[in-house]
Order: structure tokens, then sequence, then C-alpha cells
């Protein structure tokens, strides 16, 4: 659940940082999704920013599942509409 905390540009500047490719939106239940796109390593490295959350946040969980690779987001990683 996230709210007022800046989550989605943090997770898209850490994406970019990272050279990952994707999106990150809000969920209608205050969750937040991330679409990402990148090696085993790189998101590991994702994962851990994305636990620690940017100043102010307190994180409680994050999910992992595989997904397949989507070429619509393979030259950027956005900000997207909320679902």
């Amino acid at each position: 659940m996230v709210q007022g905390v800046g989550f989605r540009y943090f997770t898209q500047d850490a994406a970019e940082e990272l050279r990952i490719t994707g999106y990150v939106r809000n969920l209608r239940d205050g969750r937040v999704e991330v679409f990402a796109m990148g090696t085993p390593h790189q998101h590991a490295q994702l994962r851990t920013l994305l636990e620690r959350g940017p100043r102010f946040s307190s994180v409680s969980e994050v999910q992992e599942e595989d997904s397949v690779p989507d070429s619509e987001f393979a030259n950027g990683f956005l900000i997207a509409p909320s679902a």
C-alpha cells in the first residue's frame, strides 16, 4: 500500500539507473505494480531498492512473479496510468 511518498517516481529512477525497462503503476487497492524487464542481477538490485523504498516510506512486502517479456515496454521505463 503506497500513498503520497513518491514510490512510482522512486521506482522509475531506480529502474532507469539500473537500465531496466517496463513500467510502474498504482493499483486501485493502494498497492503498486512494477513490470520490470532485465537480467536476474538487475532484478535483484531493483528488488533490494523496492524493499527499502523512498524516504518516509514503509514497505512491508515485495511479491515477485515471473512474466513474459513485452516488447511494448522494451524502450524505457514509464509511469503508467493507474489500474
